[in-house]
């Protein structure tokens, strides 16, 4: 008697090793994408009132100009608190939120400001002064966080022909 041999049949097997390569590379590549691709928005308010609405009397409305010759930390009602002229290294951010941290100790319920900036500014400098009248870093157990100065910005054109208030009074000859 004659036996049959069955062959044995079997599947031939797939070849995937290209296939996991290039998932292995792209999805790291697309992972390192995603995070360049994050877009950062800081929300502005403008200047003004709502039509018959009339600002309280005792209201105090801080305003910052930022000009070419420096800055400016006035009350709109009662006039100049400081004047920062621009040093070597450029407009005197440091100075600024010091001084806006001493009036935040004095009015801590105050969260809004008015940013007048004049035309020649450049936007870096402008995001910098943003940032800076925002918040302030400082240091809670032993970690870095950031305290809240006046986070609600409104922003103004100053005028073309607005000058710093030192040298205002200066080439005026006032105090002399």
């Amino acid at each position: 008697m004659r036996r049959r041999h069955r062959r044995l049949s079997s599947s031939p097997e797939l070849d995937i090793t290209a296939f996991l390569n290039l998932m292995i590379v792209l999805v790291p590549v697309l992972l390192l994408g995603m995070v360049f691709s994050q877009v950062r928005m800081i929300e502005l308010n403008f200047p003004g009132m709502e039509a018959g609405q009339a600002p309280e009397p005792d209201e105090f409305r801080l305003v910052v100009t930022l000009i070419p010759q420096g800055i400016e930390i006035a009350d709109s009602d009662r006039g100049l608190i400081q004047a920062l002229p621009v040093d070597q290294e450029g407009q005197d951010f440091e100075n600024l939120r010091q001084v806006l941290r001493q009036i935040k100790t004095r009015v801590p319920d105050k969260t809004d400001l008015v940013l007048e900036v004049g035309p020649d500014i450049d936007y870096q400098t402008l995001v910098s002064a943003m940032d800076t009248v925002r918040s302030y870093p400082a240091v809670v157990a032993a970690s870095v966080v950031e305290g809240e100065l006046f986070p609600d910005v409104s922003l103004m054109d100053a005028p073309e022909d607005r000058k710093l208030a030192a040298n205002a009074s200066a080439e005026s000859g006032e105090g002399a």
